[in-house]
């Protein structure tokens, strides 16, 4: 079956990785719904030879995805802080006012939009997930419960509400039609206006091994390459770029209409790109061989601590969790249980491995020997919370970007 690239219609993708069948990363399963049939859908990344965007082949509606949705990003404090000190900074450089309008795409609880709305600057949220959309509206935050597109921009539009600033966090990695995603955010932003947008880094996800962070949510997987082919389509122009380490590696984009030149940020990493490769498939193709290394080298592990009637628990019901454990083959044979600050969470159980999800208080309760982190992306924060845990003797295993146990 052929499938097209998402942003340019190339059907001839080259295969980097397939990791099987899996079911879907958020899709946490309640006690009863462990003996009912559970969805798996297939789960290929492949590369596009003309525009050179990396993406999987499978597209699971997004109403399955997102109408529910587990994960609040106010749970993380790195993302709320740093939510903070990007608005701030913005506030002055664009000089916005009570006559500004700021609009975030994936708005999510209103953990960015906050902190506009806390300085009297006129926000809009677009947030799919009701149940999240909610948690918004309650903190003030006004909220459209819809799937961000062309046709809901046509709409806004014509109400007037052209936006000063458009923020879009790890969202464009969500979003089957990227064209229509991006001429949307063209259409909504006011001719000096600017667009703010943060990806997942291609170059991290090959360089650290991250293919856990590979599940359907996330679609494509993105190069300042791919991604500056893809906007200058629809008239916008990358002026500038920063590459921050915030959820293991991720590209910040500044974004305004044409014809707006580009800073020696954008020109440096593009000439940068070409020189690692990322045009090629050569420059993916030895990232299967490494993900099946670290799959041989971690299943090892727990399998020799299991032996020496070691108890391993689980800290993270993240998606990127769910992929790790799914494609490594890992259940309730080799761990115990599962931690996660989230309450929405706690109770619930993990696709496909089916492990209970406790609290993080369980680990001092139950002292476990080890525990295997997979929300690794926020290990230093997590650490710290787990002190106590560590100070009486457990230790953490750490899989990504290497291997160690600390």
């Amino acid at each position: 079956m052929s499938h097209v690239c998402r942003s340019c219609g190339q059907t001839n993708l080259s295969t980097i990785l397939s990791l099987g069948k899996t079911p879907l990363a958020n899709a946490l399963m309640t006690e009863t719904q462990l003996t009912q049939f559970e969805e798996t859908y297939p789960l290929n990344l492949v590369f596009c030879p003309i525009c050179t965007l990396v993406q999987i082949t499978e597209t699971v509606p997004p109403e399955k995805l997102f109408r529910q949705y587990v994960y609040f990003s106010s749970f993380a404090d790195t993302a709320v802080q740093n939510a903070k000190a990007l608005v701030e900074q913005l506030i002055i450089s664009r000089e916005l006012t009570q006559q500004s309008l700021a609009i975030e795409i994936a708005s999510n609880d209103g953990y960015l939009l906050q902190h506009y709305h806390h300085q009297n600057i006129p926000v809009l949220g677009i947030e799919p997930a009701l149940n999240i959309a909610q948690v918004a509206q309650q903190r003030g935050i006004r909220t459209i419960s819809e799937f961000f597109g062309q046709e809901l921009a046509q709409q806004l539009r014509q109400k007037g509400q052209l936006a000063d600033v458009i923020h879009a966090n790890n969202v464009l990695a969500h979003v089957a039609d990227l064209n229509g995603f991006v001429e949307g955010i063209s259409l909504l932003l006011k001719n000096n206006g600017m667009a703010v947008i943060e990806v997942p880094y291609i170059k991290d996800l090959i360089d650290h091994v991250e293919f856990d962070t590979i599940y359907h949510e996330h679609l494509c997987y993105f190069s300042l390459t791919a991604l500056n082919k893809l906007f200058t389509k629809h008239g916008l122009s990358v002026v500038d770029v920063e590459h921050i380490t915030i959820h293991g590696g991720t590209l910040r984009l500044f974004i305004q209409k044409n014809p707006a030149s580009q800073s020696l940020n954008v020109q440096s990493l593009l000439a940068k790109e070409l020189s690692w490769g990322v045009d090629k498939l050569a420059f993916y193709q030895n990232f299967g061989g490494k993900v099946a290394q670290l799959r041989e080298s971690l299943v090892a592990l727990l399998h020799d601590l299991k032996t020496q009637g070691k108890q391993i628990a689980v800290y993270g019901a993240s998606a990127k969790g769910s992929t790790l454990l799914n494609y490594f083959g890992l259940g309730q044979e080799t761990l115990d249980f599962v931690v996660d600050r989230s309450t929405v969470k706690q109770g619930l159980y993990t696709p496909g491995s089916h492990l209970r999800i406790y609290s993080p208080e369980k680990l001092l309760e139950a002292k476990p020997d080890y525990t295997l982190l997979l929300s690794w992306n926020f290990a230093e924060e997590i650490l710290n919370q787990q002190h106590e845990y560590h100070q009486r003797g457990g230790r953490f295993i750490i899989p990504i970007p290497e291997l160690k146990i600390v």
